[in-house]
């Protein structure tokens, strides 16, 4: 399981980004991260162009299932939905953990049960 955003882990930021611009000014090495698929498709096809990592939250199976094909290497799906989300990254064997956001580390110990991926603690969100 993955954990970014522990004090004891080095690991990379997600940068939440809104334009095109932004991607420019985020710290290297970071994460850059999707709230609105459909919105930000444009900066997701750059992404994959230049070979930048990116990740997409997603509130529903469909949008995870997007996001995947279009080389996200993250999904962070919802509390609601990431198990489900999870086990069909697992039954097509995707290339794209799935993540889900926490807000203390209490809650890795549920969501390793779950299988998920990995987790973000909010120390490693930017922006």
């Amino acid at each position: 399981m993955k954990i970014f955003g522990h004090p004891w882990i080095k690991s990379p930021s997600f940068a939440a980004v809104k334009c095109q611009e932004e991607i420019a000014s985020t710290p290297a090495g970071s994460i850059l991260l999707f709230d609105d698929l459909a919105a930000q498709i444009a900066m997701v096809h750059y992404c994959q162009k230049e070979g930048i990592s990116f990740a997409v939250r997603a509130g529903d199976v469909t949008t995870a299932l997007l996001a995947h094909a279009l080389g996200a290497n993250y999904i962070v799906a919802s509390a609601d939905s990431a198990q489900r989300v999870q086990q069909l990254a697992q039954h097509y064997l995707f290339d794209t953990q799935i993540l889900v956001e926490i807000t203390d580390e209490s809650s890795i110990e549920l969501y390793a049960d779950m299988g998920l991926d990995g987790v973000i603690l909010p120390a490693a969100l930017l922006g």
